[in-house]
């Protein structure tokens, strides 16, 4: 299967911002990596700003799209957090990566009022889907301690993007599973 070039462009600068930051790499780079003119890029992202836009619509989708593959995957709340949290771990590139939101945040003096308006909207995505996650185990008990739904919501994704920063940090794994282990044991 041949990747067309602008999804080869941001193939790899998704993985260099989720390895390196969104500073820790440049055009020359993606060039490079690529096998094309460093000129060429600009024809598909005329500026850093743009790709960095590019690169939080097509994660925010991306994102989306395996939460709504674990909640079909999953019939209860305790099964949607655990696959959430394998999703998160699953990001770390065994300790040598970010998710590209937590990455950019990193970053955010170096990028748009775009951008940085795009990880809210991720954000706030995320927020909702876990609140509905946990609005589901008030009602099937699959995890314990319910109370309130929004308010474990934030908590859990402070908890999973915070677990990400350690790990990444240490360069291992086991770092983010000893960070989930109180939230892993609250899903039956």
């Amino acid at each position: 299967m041949t990747v067309d070039t602008k999804t080869a462009l941001l193939d790899f600068a998704e993985h260099a911002a989720r390895a390196r930051g969104f500073d820790g790499f440049s055009y020359a780079d993606l060039a490079e990596a690529v096998g094309i003119r460093k000129a060429s890029i600009h024809y598909h992202f005329p500026t850093k700003a743009i790709l960095s836009a590019a690169l939080m619509d097509r994660y925010h989708s991306t994102i989306e799209e395996l939460c709504q593959a674990i909640a079909a995957e999953h019939d209860t709340a305790g099964g949607r957090i655990l696959g959430l949290i394998n999703l998160y771990r699953d990001a770390l590139g065994g300790g040598k990566t970010l998710c590209l939101c937590v990455s950019l945040t990193a970053s955010r003096e170096s990028l748009s009022d775009d951008v940085t308006g795009k990880i809210n909207d991720f954000r706030v995505m995320m927020i909702k889907w876990i609140t509905a996650v946990f609005e589901l185990g008030q009602n099937d008990q699959s995890i314990a301690g319910v109370t309130q739904p929004e308010h474990e919501a934030r908590s859990t994704l402070a908890l999973l993007e915070g677990a990400h920063l350690a790990a990444r940090a240490e360069e291992d794994t086991a770092v983010f599973d000893r960070a989930v282990e109180v939230l892993k044991a609250r899903c039956t």
